[in-house]
């Protein structure tokens, strides 16, 4: 690991800033992108909690998805590049583009770098988004072969994740040669809160569950992920040799409603539930199923359970 080096975009978000953490526990020197530079010491704050004191081996660039400008610099030297930054939406853009481009872009832009940059490997955060979302889930196992229809009407995020994946596969097949692909597709991430970088799905499915906020479940499912175990899949796509040109879903056996997150709040730390709802279960039908059979067999990675994911994310709100 020594000597090798590592870019991570977006290290101020929830994913970023455990794989930097990760990394420099395992001795890589690790290069992050930041929208602007004067956010680092959310950086260095977040990872001082997770027991970080020596930041020689951490660099700082300044760089965004939507511009050309500092990503040359910020990839050079890198043997590999985690592309894990991307715009997550606080709402529905009134023009889905606002969405789709600067996501498909953003990704092209860092390949493109990465290439000219002689990187080895590029391991991209896509999402269980650009898999499960135009295909009937009743009886149906999502695996890695499973793609969501970007011709059907579809919420921005979810098709800003499917275009951005595929015309990464794109890039790399015609005009990319010679740089190495992963793909790693999470679905909702969670675990504990490092500093106070937290993440989307956490801030919508645990916080607003236990302030009360959340008023109904809805026919709604999501598989759920610990993320530790996320930046885990990177490194362990990053370094094994079988992940080349290989996609995979990050996921803990099954999936679960907000009203089986509410449920396992109240009996499990029913110190924080009194401003819980009562939420009502979606019907069977509505349980999406999923394979993580494929990260498992192939890079050996073993994912937290879901309560373990939910409870540590509860754990460590302050």
């Amino acid at each position: 690991m020594k000597n090798k080096t590592v870019l991570v975009t977006g290290g101020t978000g929830f994913v970023g800033i455990h794989t930097i953490l990760q990394l420099l526990q395992k001795g890589y020197n690790v290069k992050t992108t930041l929208r602007s530079i004067s956010k680092k010491d959310i950086i260095i704050n977040a990872l001082k909690e997770g027991g970080i004191s020596d930041f020689e081996n951490l660099q700082f660039f300044e760089a965004d998805l939507s511009e050309d400008k500092g990503w040359d610099e910020a990839v050079e030297g890198a043997d590999y590049v985690l592309h894990i930054a991307s715009p997550f939406p606080a709402g529905e853009p009134k023009d889905e583009n606002e969405l789709i481009i600067p996501a498909r872009d953003g990704a092209l832009r860092v390949l493109k770098a990465a290439k000219k940059a002689g990187v080895q490997r590029v391991v991209l955060t896509s999402s269980f988004a650009a898999i499960g979302y135009s295909i009937d889930v009743k009886g149906h196992i999502f695996t890695e072969e499973d793609w969501t229809d970007t011709n059907v009407p579809l919420p921005a995020y979810i098709k800003s994740k499917t275009v951005a994946e595929k015309a990464a596969w794109d890039y790399v097949e015609n005009e990319g040669k010679g740089l190495e692909l992963s793909v790693i597709c999470p679905v909702g991430i969670f675990g504990p809160v490092l500093g106070e970088i937290t993440s989307a799905s956490l801030d919508i499915a645990v916080i607003e569950i236990i302030n009360g906020t959340t008023k109904e479940s809805g026919n709604f499912t999501m598989g759920i992920v610990d993320v530790r175990d996320v930046a885990d899949i990177h490194i362990k796509a990053m370094e094994s040799p079988k992940a080349v040109g290989e996609r995979f879903i990050a996921s803990s056996d099954g999936v679960i409603s907000f009203s089986d997150v509410a449920e396992l709040i109240k009996k499990e730390r029913p110190e924080k539930s009194a401003h819980i709802a009562n939420l009502e279960k979606p019907a069977p039908e509505f349980y999406k199923q999923m394979s993580n059979e494929k990260a498992r067999t192939i890079l050996g990675w073993t994912p937290r359970s879901r309560d373990e994911a939910i409870l540590s994310s509860v754990d460590s709100l302050k």
